[in-house]
């Protein structure tokens, strides 16, 4: 009996031994798994750390084109044709790209949209006949001067209410928004100044009777006139200006590099190319 006793008792302590050894068992798969499951997160890891090289791969990408900033409304400087913007100021842009080794993108929107759009960085400059002034110089940097041109007045051949700068005083004038001859045309006393948002849309409110007479720039003035037998430019030019390229104020590598593209084509005769190209033989 007492020999009984002893084997159930051995029976017993080799049943928890093995119950013991079960649960140490299952610890183990357990710590297993919890292993498995960290080592699934450091590839997810990884794999995220190798998106993010590839994101800044991407940007890196972006950086193989620069932007420039238009408005696609002023021939021959900038116009749509076959739904591509071109004209001599994208053409001297292209220089630019060349010699940056980059892609040149266009990004066409409002003249009036320009020089926001170049301090929130949506473009990296802008070349828009955009006349070098002391006021538009706080907010950008210019370039060296790369065109001579002048606000001039077109009004319809029938008319004979505006003949001079003088007779627009007290006159219903049309300009283009944003630009300098809107700021000289509001400085005529008694005029009253409509806003467009593209030149040719005030020279449309002109041939309709809307206006006495549209203040714009002279070469975009002269392709109005070439499309439309009604209206005529005066003899009689209301300013002088020179266009320049706008670059941020913080990037002065990029300004450098535009004057030195501009004084390159105007010595090795491309830029007297460009412009024959877009306005004919110099006068």
């Amino acid at each position: 009996m007492k020999k009984k006793i002893i084997s159930i008792s051995l029976l017993l302590i080799l049943a928890l031994s093995m119950t013991l050894f079960a649960g140490c068992g299952k610890k183990n798969t357990k710590t297993t798994s919890d292993d498995t499951y960290n080592n699934v997160d450091a590839d997810k890891g990884d794999k995220e750390e190798g998106n993010t090289e590839d994101k800044d791969a991407s940007k890196d990408d972006d950086k193989k084109v620069i932007v420039m900033g238009t408005n696609a409304e002023f021939p021959p400087f900038e116009y749509i044709e076959a739904n591509e913007v071109v004209g001599f100021d994208v053409d001297i842009s292209k220089k630019i790209a060349e010699k940056l080794g980059l892609e040149l993108v266009v990004e066409n929107m409002q003249f009036a949209s320009l020089t926001a759009a170049l301090q929130t960085g949506k473009v990296d400059f802008v070349a828009a006949g955009m006349t070098n002034t002391p006021e538009r110089a706080e907010e950008v940097n210019f370039s060296e001067d790369y065109f001579t041109a002048s606000q001039v007045i077109i009004v319809k051949k029938d008319s004979d209410t505006v003949k001079s700068k003088e007779d627009l005083v007290g006159k219903k004038i049309g300009v283009q928004l944003g630009t300098t001859g809107e700021i000289e045309s509001k400085e005529i006393e008694g005029a009253t100044v409509e806003s467009y948002d593209a030149g040719y849309s005030a020279v449309m409110s002109l041939v309709n009777g809307k206006l006495d007479a549209v203040v714009i720039d002279q070469k975009p003035a002269e392709k109005f006139v070439e499309q439309n037998d009604k209206i005529m430019i005066l003899d009689e030019e209301l300013t002088k200006e020179n266009y320049a390229i706008a670059v941020n104020k913080e990037n002065e590598e990029l300004l450098k590099t535009i004057n030195e593209v501009i004084k390159e084509i105007q010595e090795n005769g491309e830029y007297d190319a460009l412009y024959e190209k877009y306005f004919g033989e110099k006068e």
